[in-house]
């Protein structure tokens, strides 16, 4: 069954995907698109940019995206539940106390991690690269979005690189594109994505009702993490204000373990939106603790899964319209732009932090562009050389 190919895929991918989210992207092209072609690089390019305008983290909006088109609505839970599962998982365990990033082989570990995540992302680069930005025009778009994206603080330097893409797409790319926009293979009818808004817009706007009714804890909890997954534009990280500013979630978590756990979701492969298991675990205690963790988990994911599955089905209506595709071939040339400035910053200057990570770096791009390893055996051979350098430069005797 598909369903079952796309969970194995995605908890394969859920368990080795470190870096963040641009890593993360990185990851889906090189197993999804390069090796089993679920999608073609231009179907990639157009989920990526589509994700980037709605709220809600776009790795794994793309995620669910991917499984959908693979194996339609069990597909796309299968993707979400794999790919979530095992960091969500890693950080009930650091609450508990049972999972330690610290000392010499948790410092080797993330040295080599944080270094394959330099290769991937630097793969996934230079593959759409040369399939999306392959004219002068979209390649001064994408130089235009790398400055953006670097220079203007915060993520509005993202929104403006894909405003600008779409822009100068719009005004460079009518003339250029000779082939129809190819159709995303959906299983979503109008229908559907008009009442998945609906949906939306309805636990939006009831659940802060509800929850002031009944002042019942449980749904007061799910409607602060349904809110502030409903309101996150411009990546993971712009949860975490929104869920600390959230009255229920302050009052149950201190500063000290909000830091840490915030800590801990760096460190782990996966979605940074699976910081709202810590959080609910944290809120709770005994059994109690572990069905807040899954609670608070859904309620910050639905809404941005609601509102992919509003917007899929009108994409498609829209992909071939001249004005359309022109501006999404621009915000595709933007979208490399964006990739390439976060693999300047954050990625590299995160990841290279000496020359032992630098090497491997290199070593692991290499087997990714010319030994063509898949990136979960690249990402096994970073962390054992990671723990190789923790061994001998934090302090670990061999003997």
């Amino acid at each position: 069954m598909k369903s079952a190919e796309v969970f194995r895929t995605f908890l394969k991918l859920g368990v080795t995907s470190f870096g963040g989210p641009v890593a993360h992207l990185g990851y889906f092209r090189d197993e999804l698109v390069a090796r089993r072609k679920w999608v073609t690089e231009q179907q990639y390019g157009q989920l990526v940019a589509l994700c980037q305008f709605l709220p809600g983290p776009a790795s794994s909006q793309v995620g669910f995206a991917l499984g959908l088109i693979r194996g339609g609505y069990v597909g796309a839970l299968a993707a979400w539940v794999a790919f979530t599962l095992p960091s969500a998982l890693l950080l009930v365990l650091f609450a508990i106390g049972a999972v330690s990033l610290d000392g010499p082989i948790g410092q080797g570990l993330m040295v080599g991690l944080k270094a394959v995540a330099v290769a991937v992302v630097a793969h996934a680069v230079w593959g759409m690269a040369k399939n999306l930005t392959p004219d002068l025009k979209r390649v001064l778009i994408g130089v235009v979005a790398i400055a953006l994206a670097l220079f203007v603080p915060g993520n509005f330097g993202q929104l403006a690189a894909i405003a600008v893409g779409i822009i100068a797409g719009l005004i460079w790319c009518r003339d250029l594109l000779t082939q129809d926009a190819e159709a995303l293979s959906l299983r979503v009818s109008k229908r559907v994505g008009i009442g998945a808004m609906i949906v939306f817009v309805v636990l939006l706007a009831g659940l802060p009702f509800l929850a002031a009714f009944t002042a019942n804890g449980w749904v007061g909890v799910t409607d602060a993490f349904y809110r502030a997954g409903a309101l996150v534009f411009g990546g993971g990280h712009v949860v975490l204000p929104l869920l600390q500013g959230e009255p229920v979630i302050a009052e149950a978590v201190t500063q000290e373990q909000f830091l840490a756990g915030y800590g801990a979701a760096q460190a782990v492969p996966g979605p940074l939106f699976t910081f709202a298991a810590y959080l609910g675990f944290e809120m709770a205690a005994g059994s109690t603790a572990w069905l807040l963790a899954a609670v608070a988990l859904v309620a910050v994911f639905v809404p941005v899964m609601l509102l992919l599955v509003a917007a899929l089905p009108f994409w498609n209506a829209v992909r071939n319209n001249k004005l359309i595709r022109a501006a999404m071939a621009g915000a595709n040339a933007s979208v490399v732009g964006i990739l390439t400035a976060a693999l300047i910053t954050p990625v590299i200057t995160s990841g290279i932090t000496g020359i032992a990570p630098l090497v491997i770096a290199l070593s692991c791009f290499l087997l990714l562009i010319f030994a063509k390893l898949p990136a979960w055996a690249v990402v096994l051979i970073g962390a054992i050389a990671g723990l190789l350098v923790g061994m001998t430069e934090f302090g670990v005797a061999w003997t």
